[in-house]
């Protein structure tokens, strides 16, 4: 679990701070020498945008499908995920990007192919301001791992090392953070409406299948993308290892998840009323996070918006909201979540015992089970013996928690796995 560690009292100035923390970067960085933007990065990378692409284009393709069969709730519904999404990480991205230049981090006439602060905006109302960011990364990082290493200087080397890559990571956390917000304000949301939509209807199509694919993929991406990122991007967390605890970290993830989104579901096909009950658990975890006053964000109505978005996320999934201990609000919430889960099951075998014959309704219930158990014992087995364990426990100016500038904070303030 992540725990919220204390500021120092000490005080710095600018110039000492921004040097004290080029040290602190470099020594860190050479203990730890494989944390760097490498070409597998800038693949994954790459792989990520057609991810992305390649759900929304799905979704969109089955919008259109509804439409020419006059299923006009349906297409509304699946647009509507699409476009909160999208409309949402281009808040944020926007904002967050103003907030970089304003504090001299980010100077779109240098770094972002001449785009002005004004055009940076339109673009964002455009609705590209991600693809906006992937160029960002994608195209300074191939200058990085794509160049010939012989080519350079050991001055130019060591710049590289102790400043490019950090910067890249740095970049690449932000996107993982929006993309995490349009996972589960597209992607889930979209799964688990045609999940209900396929259930519901005696006919199904290719498309629908291959919507849910991506939508699952797209997910599981996000999970791991955002967590590696921000374990390298945070100089005080210890890097995620590879292997066995990312692989048990997503199975974790995406059992919970996949069987809560599967129960969901059959709540539905029970009783359409039952989105009364999913909007209720929507509103206790907005609710949830307003208590915890959160401090992520730099404007007041954004931080509104962003605890809203909170709660919609903790209605699938728990995060660490606060950097807390959250050992006691964990076992609470997938307590619940095993109870819910169990719920479906035993209301749909009391209360439509004639749907238990049909075969695709079994497999569901029979995932729901699986998924739970699964998820369940992936979980007790990440945090007791796989969880990277914080060897800090407290920081000063040096580690970007007294003075820090306002990607630092987001970055820190975010919602941590």
């Amino acid at each position: 679990m992540a725990h919220e560690i204390p500021r120092s009292k000490v005080k710095l100035s600018k110039a000492g701070f921004f040097q004290k923390l080029q040290c602190k970067t470099r020594d860190n960085k050479m203990r730890n020498p494989d944390i760097q933007f490498t070409r597998l990065r800038w693949l994954l990378t790459f792989a990520g945008l057609f991810l992305y692409v390649a759900d929304i284009y799905t979704d969109i393709s089955l919008a259109l499908m509804y439409f020419q069969e006059k299923q006009w709730v349906w297409t509304g519904l699946t647009i509507l995920f699409v476009l909160a999404g999208l409309l949402v990480t281009q808040i944020f991205s926007c904002a967050w990007y103003w907030d970089d230049i304003k504090e001299d981090l980010l100077k779109p006439q240098e770094q972002i192919s001449g785009i002005s602060k004004g055009g940076l905006t339109l673009l964002h109302v455009l609705g590209v301001g991600i693809f906006i960011r992937y160029y960002h990364l994608l195209n300074k990082g191939s200058k990085v791992v794509w160049t010939t290493k012989k080519s350079h200087t050991l001055e130019e080397s060591r710049d590289v090392h102790v400043h490019t890559h950090p910067s890249l990571f740095s970049l690449a956390t932000d996107l993982s953070m929006l993309k995490l917000f349009e996972v589960f304000l597209e992607s889930v949301p979209q799964l688990l409406l045609q999940l209900y939509i396929v259930q519901g209807r005696d006919e199904d199509s290719v498309m629908q299948y291959v919507s849910m694919a991506f939508s699952l993929s797209n997910t599981a991406w996000a999970l791991v993308d955002y967590r590696r990122c921000l374990r390298r991007s945070l100089p005080h967390i210890k890097e995620m290892p590879p292997g066995i605890p990312t692989a048990v970290y997503l199975l974790y993830k995406l059992c919970t998840i996949t069987s809560h989104i599967l129960s969901y579901s059959l709540l539905l096909i029970l009783n359409i009323y039952s989105i009364i009950a999913l909007i209720i658990l929507c509103l206790l975890g907005m609710i949830w996070t307003q208590l915890l006053q959160t401090n992520f964000c730099s404007s007041k109505y954004l931080e509104l918006l962003y605890r809203a978005v909170t709660g919609v996320i903790l209605t699938f999934t728990f995060f660490n909201v606060k950097g807390q201990d959250t050992k006691v609000p964990m076992i609470i919430y997938y307590s619940c979540h095993t109870f819910i889960n169990n719920m479906a099951l035993l209301l749909l075998a009391f209360l439509k015992p004639e749907l238990q014959t049909d075969r695709f309704l079994l497999t569901v219930c029979g995932l729901i089970i699986v998924g739970s158990v699964l998820g369940l014992v992936s979980l007790v087995w990440y945090y007791v013996f796989l969880h990277p364990r914080e060897k800090c426990s407290e920081a000063d100016e040096v580690d970007g928690l007294g003075r820090e500038t306002k990607a630092t904070r987001r970055i820190r303030n975010f919602l941590q796995p």
